[in-house]
């Protein structure tokens, strides 16, 4: 019959074949502990990202950071906005807090902000700020494999902790560690228009 509304416990056809009802999209933010890996499963059985949000749909976490490194992590079901924010071309920004083995050195900020070729392929931060002698905070729009690592290694430090505290203009200082909630509509809208908190 045209124009019957459909309820959740009827059974759509078309043309004798059953046409599944669409997913709702759903939205998570996550501050992601250390030792646990961005990905829905694990083959080595250690805990994920997806194990730490309780979630009726199946969502994914959008980028990575890798295990030992911690902070914020979006998890969704929604593809193009998922590719957005990981595509360069987004140009969405994230900010981490960088803790190194020893003191900062006007050099080691420098080489950060121009840039440092590794295997071939330039690595460069959009924006270096040092809060401490030990302690940075590392702006990028790139984002590639474990990037910050990889730069701070080629210049002799290493890191001792990463903590990503910004997507865009997305941020929570208030979250806990492991802990996760649900992204509001005026912050999808705002990480939509490639927003940027103000600093």
């Amino acid at each position: 019959m045209l124009g019957r509304r459909v309820v959740a416990t009827d059974a759509v056809c078309v043309d004798g074949a059953p046409v599944g009802i669409a997913e709702a999209l759903e939205y998570k933010l996550l501050n992601k502990p250390s030792g646990v890996v961005s990905t829905a499963k694990d083959p080595h059985g250690r805990p994920t990202v997806v194990d730490l949000v309780p979630c009726a749909s199946r969502i994914y976490p959008v980028g990575r950071l890798d295990a030992e490194s911690e902070g914020l992590l979006i998890l969704t079901n929604d593809g193009p906005l998922a590719e957005y924010l990981m595509h360069p071309r987004g140009g969405v920004e994230k900010e981490y807090l960088v803790a190194i083995d020893r003191k900062a050195t006007p050099q080691l900020i420098g080489a950060l902000r121009r840039g440092i070729e590794i295997d071939g392929e330039l690595l460069i931060a959009k924006r270096v700020g040092q809060l401490s002698s030990h302690t940075l905070r590392i702006v990028l729009k790139q984002g590639r494999n474990r990037q910050i690592r990889r730069m701070i290694a080629a210049n002799g430090y290493e890191v001792t902790r990463l903590v990503r505290t910004r997507i865009g203009s997305l941020t929570d200082p208030a979250l806990p560690p492991g802990q996760s909630r649900d992204i509001t509509v005026d912050e999808l809208i705002a990480l939509r228009a490639g927003g940027r908190s103000a600093r």
